[in-house]
């Protein structure tokens, strides 16, 4: 007998799950006039994460939130730790509706819907708050579902697992001390620009290979978040944690769009409730866990460092070369960066000639940005943008 290829157990898995879930829609819908009904299968929500992980939480909250809410009427099972494919996997099923809920971070997601890419980009965010406080204003909060929408997706609600830091034998002092450090990376080519614009050597290889490759000295350094470095023991073959918080590490609750909108409008409401509640709750946990790993990092002997305002302003400044790439291949991205780059600029110094604005707006892009937008400035970046873009 022929053994059965990665792939076809895949098929086999999502079809017998499609199956459950068509079955269950339909019941869903049945019974007496008047009558609520109570799912007799539950919709299936995968995520390619540990159990022990943020992503995993904000998905089981999610899950519990939606029973509640609904008396218990509504119901998602949550599998776990790539049980039904990996994250590109995931995307591909969520798209064609076989598996309707998927909690996954957004890095994989610019494979297919290419504007998310403003979230690899670095050094935008100063902390977690603004990051949050950014993703939360409900104009922008619109652009990114409206992304995710073309794709097939519903948007219900982003968290995150705290910022994206570098673990390494070789301390990280000044900017300089980046020079010539071999890092393993994800295979996307913002990560990549971005390491090498600060002289590192940027290394794409498979999260598995990972411990590995630090314990043979194959790679010298690696970045992720807290939690995935303390998870996974990369620690133990480091002796420093640097502080880079180059990236936010979100992880957004999506839902295939055509079976959100299939559903009754209060099971609708019901879902966004439940996802705004697990969005706080997935929150709170990863800033309580972020503690936790540190401590444990720092019980174990490996020095955490914390760079210095100098080398945080070099870093941002040979940054200026990845939002410029950025600016010239993307469109709605563009627009999207410059709503970030701009909020922390005084009302009295945004000019009110439109020629003045989209100067600034400009100029402003190509310098490393640390925030928002205001409005005015958002719509005239869209104007440059969508008419002139594409010619470069």
């Amino acid at each position: 007998m022929k053994k059965m290829t990665k792939k076809k157990k895949l098929f086999r898995k999502v079809t017998a799950l499609a199956a459950v879930v068509a079955l269950g829609a339909s019941l869903a819908g049945c019974g007496s006039s008047g009558e609520e009904t109570t799912q007799r299968y539950s919709w299936p929500l995968a995520t390619a994460s540990p159990e022990d992980t943020v992503t995993q939480i904000f998905a089981e909250k999610f899950a519990e939130e939606i029973s509640e809410l609904s008396d218990g009427r509504m119901k998602i099972q949550v599998y776990a730790n790539s049980t039904l494919g990996g994250d590109r996997d995931l995307l591909e099923t969520c798209a064609d509706g076989d598996i309707p809920f998927v909690v996954q971070n957004t890095a994989p997601q610019v494979s297919f819907m290419g504007d998310l890419a403003v979230f690899d980009l670095p050094c935008v965010f100063d902390s977690l708050d603004e990051c949050r406080e950014k993703i939360d204003n409900p104009e922008f909060y619109e652009l990114i579902s409206n992304v995710y929408t073309e794709g097939g997706y519903h948007l219900l609600g982003m968290a995150d697992q705290g910022f994206r830091v570098m673990s390494t034998n070789k301390p990280v002092y000044s900017f300089s001390d980046f020079k010539g450090q071999k890092i393993r990376t994800m295979e996307n080519s913002y990560h990549l620009a971005f390491w090498k614009a600060i002289g590192a050597n940027p290394t794409p290889m498979s999260f598995s290979e990972v411990y590995i490759g630090l314990q043979q000295h194959t790679i010298d350094a690696q970045e992720n978040p807290y939690e995935v470095i303390v998870s996974n023991n990369l620690y133990e073959q480091q002796d420093y944690v640097v502080e880079t918080n180059h990236l936010p590490h979100l992880i957004s609750l999506i839902v295939n769009d055509d079976f959100f909108k299939d559903l009754p409008e209060d099971e609708q409401e019901i879902m966004t409730e439940a996802a705004k509640i697990a969005t706080e709750y997935a929150r709170e946990q990863s800033d309580a866990r972020i503690a936790d790993k540190i401590a444990t990092i720092e019980e174990s002997g490996t020095k955490i460092l914390t760079l210095d305002d100098q080398t945080r302003a070099e870093i941002r400044k040979a940054s200026k070369s990845v939002y410029e790439r950025s600016r010239r291949i993307l469109t709605r991205q563009f627009t999207m960066l410059i709503w970030m780059a701009l909020s922390k600029k005084k009302k009295d110094e945004i000019p009110d000639s439109k020629a003045q604005k989209t100067t600034l707006c400009r100029r402003e892009f190509l310098r490393p940005p640390s925030g928002g937008i205001r409005k005015d400035c958002l719509a005239q970046s869209k104007r440059q943008d969508y008419n002139g873009a594409q010619k470069i």
